[in-house]
């Protein structure tokens, strides 16, 4: 018996992995070289594509990109006597100074190396510990026996547990029992992740090991166990890829809301976008340039990655093939 509030949410992460039962096309095709044609006649793959390159590759050359130390302040005292006076965009600084005179763009670049950083790293710990209790969960409930039932029972009532709790409130609690730091906010995103990934690769492997292949495998006398590592959760891994790459996106804004709330990083030399918008709250009325840049930053890039994790689940859905 599910708890309260998470039936909805458990139905449609079971839904997403029931899309990935069939692992091979009827004529022979490879199901993954089938979804990259689809994708690449996909326009919301490609958009996603383009914006997620763009981003990657902006993150990565950061320095070299960035015309100014993002910690450098380019005040000049006979220039700007009152500091209370924004400077907003010029030839330059293309994006303004921030309040305590550093470039914005120069900002804005580092900072997009840094939601990378986040958003990789969190999801990877996301991935790794959910891929953890989903596979034990459902390798114990394909083996049939009572104790296999018993712990994908309780494994599954705890993802459950989880699953009742807003992402967003999982992610703050962590960080406060951590305290404010770059790997505190790593850890927070992706524990609140944590349960989506153990909820769907479990029902993929559920999926899985009722096709013909897992049941002609046991017939011609291959153990149960040898069935379950060594073809149903290779083939159930798809829908937990695709779901990695929507992650992202949810990775990004929920790393953003942290260091807004002052559960972020607080070493200055280490802009990040979120960051960025809590300094600009105090000075919406005289400079809204500080926080209109990071925050549409933030929305293309979640868009960019979830354009593409749509793209892709669409591409490995079978029903979807006409």
């Amino acid at each position: 018996m599910n708890l309260p509030g998470t039936a909805t949410k458990a139905a449609k992460i079971d839904r997403l992995a029931e899309l990935s039962v069939s692992s091979s096309d009827v004529r022979g095709r490879s199901l993954w070289l089938e979804a990259f044609s689809r994708l690449r006649r996909s326009p919301m793959a490609i958009v996603g594509a383009v914006i997620v390159s763009a981003f990657v590759i902006v993150a990565v050359a950061a320095p070299l990109l960035a015309p100014h130390d993002p910690t450098a302040q380019l005040w000049r005292g006979d220039v700007f006597p009152n500091r209370s006076i924004f400077v907003g965009p010029r030839a330059e600084n293309p994006l303004g100074l921030d309040h305590a005179g550093r470039d914005l763009l120069s900002r804005m670049l580092v900072g997009a190396r840094q939601s990378l950083m986040v958003g990789v790293v969190a999801t990877l710990i996301g991935l790794s510990v959910g891929a953890l209790i989903g596979g034990v969960s459902g390798a114990a409930a394909g083996m049939g026996r009572r104790l296999g039932r018993a712990v994908d029972s309780v494994l599954m009532r705890f993802v459950d547990m989880l699953l009742s709790i807003p992402a967003l409130l999982i992610a703050i609690s962590v960080a406060a029992l951590l305290g404010p730091s770059l790997t505190t906010l790593m850890i927070a995103v992706g524990a609140a992740q944590v349960p989506i990934f153990a909820r769907l690769l479990r029902g993929s492997m559920l999926a899985q090991s009722r096709s013909d292949f897992v049941t002609a495998s046991i017939a011609l006398g291959v153990r149960r166990p040898k069935v379950v590592v060594s073809h149903v959760l290779p083939n159930s891994l798809g829908p937990v890829l695709v779901q990695g790459t929507l992650t992202l996106a949810t990775a990004i804004i929920e790393a953003a809301a942290l260091s807004y709330l002052g559960l972020g990083s607080p070493d200055i030399s280490r802009p990040e976008w979120g960051g960025m918008l809590a300094d600009a709250q105090r000075f919406l009325g005289s400079a809204p340039h500080m926080a209109l840049f990071p925050a549409v930053a933030i929305i293309i890039t979640a868009l960019g990655f979830t354009l593409l994790g749509e793209a892709m689940r669409e591409a490995l859905d079978p029903k979807l093939k006409k």
